[in-house]
């Protein structure tokens, strides 16, 4: 692809940014694990959670064009009260892949520590300078989503909007509902996930993750070119195994959304060796990488 080509490819992504999205998402509930009593009380509580998430403005930018596509399947897991809950949700997100009607699955975590109060009919307000329970798991989400899709059109275009998730963690952190806002040694946190986004050592991966889209959305005009930059995101990986932790919480968040998408785009690559690759620096992936590779 000449140079020609290559910028006015780039000042379409610029352009794409200033016209920038807010959220449409889809909200799901699940309460079957629930007494019926308690099931009455959250009739209508997928809704509020719809409209909060659909009509808060997540950035003082003004949001003029196609919104980002995500969904929260929410599973109430234990009532100890009328009003006292626990759940796990499934969250995730896409972006369109330029010239096609494909999207790029972005993200797709489940967060099983959820713990909140609801009252049938309560309002969502937001205020995101104090901590409350359900708004703020709402706005931590929001902003993860917001960030991972700016870093996808301009490199680490993202970080403001990490560093207001990294806040509200710090604020869940330190109130009385500190569960799942501290980092733990499990695979997933939400305190990890914003600490590694924002962690100089992984500055070189994020550049990369904004080339391995840059690729994704060249590939429909020159396979070459998209797989390439696909590829290099792999080699970065490889060349920082002994610098960053591999199974680390952005690592891992990261496979979890695109390794299904990787095998895809490279399913014809011409050096089967980067499925070798894969496998060792995305391991609870390999089999799919085994398959791949047709072993």
């Amino acid at each position: 692809m000449n140079k020609i080509k290559y910028f006015s490819l780039i000042f379409f992504f610029s352009s794409f940014l200033n016209f920038a999205q807010e959220l449409d998402c889809t909200v799901t509930v699940n309460y079957e694990s629930l007494p019926v009593s308690n099931r009455e009380l959250l009739t209508d509580f997928g809704a509020a959670v719809e409209d909060y998430m659909n009509k808060t403005r997540f950035s003082n930018d003004n949001w003029d064009a196609e919104k980002i596509t995500c969904s929260m399947n929410i599973f109430f897991t234990a009532a100890s009260s009328d009003v006292d809950y626990t759940a796990q949700v499934v969250i995730t997100s896409q972006r369109p892949v330029y010239k096609t009607d494909r999207n790029s699955l972005m993200l797709t975590v489940n967060d099983g520590k959820w713990s909140f109060k609801y009252e049938k009919g309560q309002a969502f307000y937001a205020n995101q300078s104090t901590f409350e329970p359900i708004t703020s798991f709402l706005d931590y989400y929001a902003k993860i989503i917001l960030g991972l899709d700016w870093d996808s059109f301009e490199s680490l275009a993202g970080s403001p909007f990490f560093a207001e998730a990294l806040n509200i963690c710090n604020l869940g952190a330190n109130s009385q509902k500190s569960e799942g806002w501290v980092r733990s040694s499990s695979t997933y946190s939400r305190m990890g996930l914003a600490e590694d986004l924002l962690n100089e050592k992984y500055r070189q991966f994020r550049e990369s993750i904004y080339d391995y889209h840059l690729g994704i959305d060249y590939f429909s005009i020159n396979k070459k070119i998209g797989q390439d930059k696909i590829v290099k995101l792999i080699n970065t990986l490889e060349s920082l195994r002994t610098k960053i932790d591999l199974n680390s919480v952005i690592i891992k968040t990261f496979f979890d959304a695109k390794s299904g998408e990787i095998i895809e785009y490279l399913s014809d690559y011409p050096d089967k060796s980067v499925f070798a690759t894969l496998k060792k620096i995305d391991p609870p992936h390999m089999s799919k990488y085994e398959e791949a590779m047709g072993e």
